[in-house]
């Protein structure tokens, strides 16, 4: 049997604020609330066509194992597809915000090369915003 991957469904971030987070989610990056389980610490964020769960850290679904935040299992970063992807607008936007700025690049996402730009949402988690793919760069594995 071979599995075939269409692509990302939802990624899980533990966290301890979940409105704070909810809101930088939501009023920053465009997210929108898609369902709220409060008796399980769970809300579930729409991203496009995947979901963003955030998990309240010590809620019912969090895991023991998982540790203290920052110490258990943790997610390097989430990528979102933006399009149009203008690094300067989304530079602004994002101060205006109050979000950590992380570097911009040309990196190799699921489509093929193009500009991202790295950001820090407010428990200090990993995002990455990745723009479409250059049209003529070619690439040798």
């Amino acid at each position: 049997m071979k599995i075939h991957i269409r692509e990302i469904d939802h990624v899980v971030i533990r966290a301890t604020d979940v409105e704070t987070m909810t809101r930088f989610y939501c009023d920053v990056l465009g997210c929108s609330l898609e369902k709220e389980q409060r008796e399980l610490g769970l809300t579930q964020l729409r991203a496009g066509r995947s979901l963003i769960d955030l998990l309240q850290v010590g809620g019912k679904l969090d895991h023991a194992e998982n540790g203290a935040p920052g110490a258990g299992r943790n997610m390097d970063h989430v990528c979102l597809r933006v399009e149009p992807f203008d690094a300067d607008a989304l530079k602004t936007h994002l101060t205006g915000h109050g979000a950590r700025l992380g570097e911009q690049a040309l990196r190799y996402g699921a489509d093929g090369f193009g500009q991202s730009l790295y950001l820090f949402d407010p428990e200090g988690n990993m995002v990455e915003l990745k723009g479409p793919p250059e049209a003529a760069r070619v690439t040798s594995l």
